[in-house]
């Protein structure tokens, strides 16, 4: 039996199953009454990982919630098509199928052979997890000219291999690895 979790106990980044569906805590706000006899009540900004929906819900400090049954597992991308989008887990070496929502913003970073973390609910796949930073390389990117720095406009964009668009410093040239946060799509830096 998995343990029971009370509301007044949930802290960011958390998950808790609540109607027999897994949740994320995005964050959580108390609101503890002044006067005798009142109750302490929780709200919290949830993320449901089945749907991806995110709302605001207030509870009793002492509801409780499960802790649901997730797992990550280590997978690799093989490939999208009509179908989905297809990973191989790394320990049983079974074909996942995860649908576009489940992948969402992840196929800007994905290459072929990429290992990403699975999250899975009750063994069924529900979406996937990116690592911080991803390598790629630059496949188009203008010539950085000197006159540019004067304006302050000391960056330029830059298309990578997976057709993302990113902003780059004027010393990164066609053919260069560069890191990119998954978080917020930015350059990080050279590879």
């Amino acid at each position: 039996m998995a343990a029971l979790i009370e509301a007044i106990e949930i802290k960011r980044k958390m998950f808790f199953e609540f109607e027999d569906t897994p949740y994320h805590c995005l964050d959580v706000e108390v609101s503890t009454p002044t006067a005798r006899g009142g109750q302490t009540l929780v709200r919290l900004k949830m993320r449901n990982l089945l749907t991806r929906a995110v709302f605001d819900k207030t509870f009793k400090a002492g509801d409780k919630f499960k802790e649901p049954d997730l797992t990550m597992n280590p997978a690799s991308y093989l490939y999208s098509d009509g179908e989905g989008h297809h990973f191989m887990d790394q320990e049983t070496y079974e074909t996942l199928t995860l649908n576009d929502e489940m992948v969402d913003h992840a196929l800007d970073y994905l290459l072929e052979g990429m290992i990403v973390q699975i999250q899975k609910f009750n063994d069924n796949p529900i979406g996937l997890q990116m690592p911080q930073h991803v390598e790629l390389t630059v496949t188009y990117t203008e010539p950085g000219s000197r006159g540019d720095t004067a304006s302050g406009n000391v960056t330029k964009p830059a298309k990578l291999e997976t057709g993302l668009e990113v902003k780059v410093p004027l010393f990164i040239k066609e053919g260069e690895k560069v890191k990119v946060s998954t978080e917020t799509g930015e350059f990080a830096g050279r590879a």
